[in-house]
């Protein structure tokens, strides 16, 4: 414990940030609103109205649609044999090498499924890279929280790498810096407006803002 609270941490967020995922996504949602007669919608569109936590998202087109509904219907639908398969960003895998060959405390948190994200792990290279690995956290808000305190994290060196405004939150509750990828589902308007600690563009910006 007392040498994770020495080092530095990096928390990402998995899809959205790590993995390419707004294709996959897109067709997801699609196939579910399909299958309640919504109409399809633009990539413009789901980033335009995405929000997590994510049934805040899928509650504007289906109101009455719970938790446990969505979360069938999705890993149904993301088993399908032709589900686009996701692919990391680029520069983004190396980057983590990097920080791990640094010392650094590396952990994920994301809203994904251990189906899903574990084989994408290994398929990515990244087996043995991250000391935790948090799946299936619906509001990361208080999974944030849980790790920086079951890992005695020095909050003034611990960073939370999301795509979104709710990441943002989770590193403001948390204590701990936000930094904002634009690559990812949120606009970057959107990610102005939650106002985190940095905002990038690039993997180049984000090596400069975490290190």
């Amino acid at each position: 414990m007392e040498e994770a609270k020495k080092a530095k941490a990096v928390i990402f967020d998995w899809s959205g940030v790590i993995k390419d995922a707004l294709t996959t996504q897109l067709w997801v949602v699609n196939k579910m609103f399909a299958h309640f007669g919504v109409s399809a919608i633009s990539l413009e569109e789901l980033k335009d109205n995405w929000e997590q936590p994510y049934m805040l998202f899928f509650n504007k087109y289906l109101p009455e649609l719970t938790i446990e509904e969505e979360q069938r219907l999705y890993r149904q639908i993301m088993g399908e044999a032709d589900c686009p398969k996701s692919s990391p960003f680029p520069g983004i895998v190396d980057f983590i090498k990097g920080l791990k060959d640094q010392g650094y405390f590396l952990a994920v948190i994301s809203s994904d499924w251990p189906e899903t994200i574990f084989p994408e792990v290994t398929n990515y290279g990244l087996d043995n890279v991250f000391d935790e690995v948090s799946v299936g956290v619906h509001d990361k808000r208080e999974g944030v929280c849980e790790l920086v305190e079951k890992y005695s994290l020095d909050p003034t060196n611990t960073f939370l790498v999301g795509d979104s405004g709710h990441e943002v939150d989770a590193a403001k509750k948390a204590n701990i810096t936000s930094v904002a990828v634009t690559w990812g589902y949120d606009t970057e308007a959107k990610l102005e407006s939650t106002h985190p600690d940095f905002i990038v563009h690039t993997i180049d910006e984000l090596r400069s803002a975490i290190i």
